[in-house]
């Protein structure tokens, strides 16, 4: 099966993934309604935020270039400073830019 991007089909891609978003985030909620929210299921639910961080930003850091290795430093030091992610993500993309740039 092929959908052509251009035109209707570039819509009517959108408009697929936008279902299946809501799907899988409204299913979520669906089925977390059948779990108690104990102590255990907190602790795991925290946990899994930072885990999904780092399977995203670690083939970064052992695959990227000296950009992304260095936006990823400047984002720890800077989140590790100020305690402020926005102006950490900030910081990273501006020295990654920067590095490209010169």
């Amino acid at each position: 099966m092929s959908i052509e991007t251009t035109g209707l089909g570039a819509l009517a891609l959108v408009l697929i993934m936008a279902f299946v978003t809501l799907v899988t985030r409204w299913g979520g909620v669906y089925v977390m309604s059948f779990v108690p929210i104990g102590y255990r299921v907190r602790q795991f639910i925290g946990a899994m935020s930072g885990s999904v961080l780092v399977a995203l930003l670690a083939p970064m850091a052992l695959q990227g270039d000296n950009a992304a290795r260095l936006a990823l430093l400047t984002t720890a030091a800077t989140m590790l400073l100020l305690k402020k992610p926005l102006p950490a993500i900030a910081a990273g993309v501006l020295a990654a830019a920067l590095f490209r740039q010169f």
